[in-house]
């Protein structure tokens, strides 16, 4: 509905036309508002900063393993743990991304090796979001090991088996993704997940 909203206001040269997206934009944010048990005002502040057409973001994560574990990062935000990643940068690939915020979330240098999965964070069971987004999982692997740098978005890193997961961060990664991802881990001939 956001979406729509947005792209109408995009093209729609007709007053009662845009005061219809506007309208529509704010019930989406206050969809988004009770859902994620918010205030609506700073939900449309930020949908009405996004302009132009409407395209998804791109949420980059990096699947380390290390025998039968997986590296996860813990959030400062929510206290959970998640595979480290965020948002790609415009003019930055998706690998250069991923790389980046490995680094940034977990001192740790990798090199992306595979992509593992390219899934719609909404089809995903992920909690209400402001934003479209498409979630690209790569398999990484460690170059160098360097300390946890001091930042302001995880505090520990640590490996963690698959039947002994932490209370994860369900906005960033969720226990099927994860599962899905030992499994390709496991299987190194299927192709990368998608949808």
């Amino acid at each position: 509905m956001r979406a729509m909203a947005q792209t109408g206001l995009t093209y729609a040269a007709d007053p009662y036309d845009r005061e219809r997206y506007e309208r529509l934009r704010s019930i989406a944010a206050e969809i988004i508002a009770v859902r994620g048990e918010i205030e609506p005002a700073p939900v449309r502040d930020l949908f009405a900063r996004d302009v132009g057409h409407a395209t998804p973001k791109v949420d980059v994560r990096g699947a380390i393993f290390r025998d039968d574990t997986v590296l996860l990062v813990r959030e400062r935000s929510d206290g959970n743990w998640t595979l480290p990643g965020g948002w790609a940068d415009p003019g930055e690939t998706p690998s250069a991304a991923v790389v980046r915020e490995i680094t940034e979330e977990s001192g740790l240098e990798t090199r992306a090796t595979r992509l593992l999965a390219c899934w719609d964070r909404d089809a995903q069971n992920h909690p209400p979001a402001p934003f479209y987004a498409y979630k690209l999982f790569f398999a990484c692997e460690v170059i160098r090991e360097r300390p946890l740098p001091e930042n302001r978005e995880t505090f520990e890193v640590a490996y963690f088996p698959e039947d002994a997961l932490p209370p994860l961060s369900l906005a960033r990664v969720t226990p099927a993704e994860v599962r899905a991802l030992f499994d390709l881990h496991r299987h190194p001939e299927r192709p990368a997940a998608f949808d």
